[in-house]
């Protein structure tokens, strides 16, 4: 069993980071092979729209053609059992990185036709547990008002319907800085945040160590 986490936050030690290692912690107590991979580490861009994988007769099948530094980390992740993406929320979205990344892990798995029944076909593919971890500043009560869970929930479609299998964890209200008298914005109280943050985060820890774990189990 060998499962990918992929730390989609430009921070390697705050809240995104922190969950993963907890999940990757969780999976490898439960004996799976566990690598995590820092996506702002690399250079990379989002689909080219070349269409090398929708070629008839296409070789690449189902692996991104082309050839940059996150090629090796696609190959990884499309071998692996299980893969966990971890991201902040920026601007109602995950990070641009993300995207970027799944945008040339999916594209060249789906394809553009549909069988007798007109349901739409991927390509062959080993199922894959996958789950996606959210980490926000915005409040659970929020996310509503945002439409966060119609917005964020596009992307686990995405992977349920290509790998048959996610999970999303929505990670909320986190505390964002470590000293908050540095920084403008008066529309949090840093008292209340950081309670929150002393009751919560052990907890989102926890569950974020039962994904790995199940995930390996």
């Amino acid at each position: 069993m060998k499962v990918i986490l992929l730390n989609g936050s430009p921070r390697k030690n705050f809240n995104t980071a922190k969950l993963l290692e907890s999940a990757m912690s969780g999976a490898k107590d439960a004996g799976a092979e566990v690598e995590l991979i820092n996506l702002y580490d690399f250079e990379y861009t989002g689909c080219k729209s070349c269409f090398a994988c929708k070629i008839k007769n296409s070789k690449t099948n189902g692996l991104c053609i082309v050839k940059d530094k996150l090629r090796p980390i696609l190959e990884k992740t499309f071998d692996a059992d299980a893969i966990i993406i971890g991201s902040p929320v920026y601007l109602s979205y995950p990070t641009g990185q993300v995207i970027n990344f799944m945008e040339r892990l999916t594209f060249p798995i789906n394809t553009y036709n549909v069988d007798e029944n007109g349901n739409h076909m991927t390509l062959p593919h080993k199922p894959v547990k996958t789950a996606i971890i959210y980490t926000m500043n915005c409040p659970e009560d929020w996310m509503e008002k945002f439409n966060y869970k119609i917005l964020l929930g596009e992307f686990g479609k995405i992977f349920k319907n290509i790998f048959g299998h996610n999970e999303i964890f929505y990670c909320c209200n986190t505390y964002q800085y470590a000293d908050y008298s540095r920084y403008e914005g008066n529309m949090f109280d840093e008292k209340k945040k950081r309670e929150h943050r002393d009751k919560q985060f052990p907890k989102d820890l926890q569950k974020a160590y039962e994904i790995g774990k199940s995930f390996a189990e």
